[in-house]
């Protein structure tokens, strides 16, 4: 079963398999109201199956609970971003 979880000791989101890493989303927060997307990455024998999106789903949420809002650096977020419109609030 896949959990996903904000590690901020390593300032990132994780999808984890059976507590292996198997997907995550790098941030910076330069601001307690901003969160900066660096970069999201899944590993070559996990992508296709949706990961990065249910992570990035779960990143968004946990941010908008948090009233952080998003700084999109990384392409995957910025897209998701732009096809998601119910995060359109969480855009910076």
């Amino acid at each position: 079963m896949t959990t996903y979880r904000r590690n901020d000791s390593l300032s990132r989101y994780e999808a984890a398999l059976d507590e292996e890493v198997v997907a995550f989303i790098d941030f910076t927060t330069d601001n307690p109201a901003r969160v900066a997307v660096d970069h999201t990455e899944t590993i070559p024998r996990m992508q296709g199956h949706g990961l990065a999106d249910e992570l990035t789903s779960f990143a968004l949420e946990d941010l908008r609970v948090r009233n952080q809002r998003v700084v999109a650096h990384c392409p995957y977020t910025r897209n998701y971003l732009n096809t998601h419109p119910e995060f359109a609030d969480l855009r910076y």
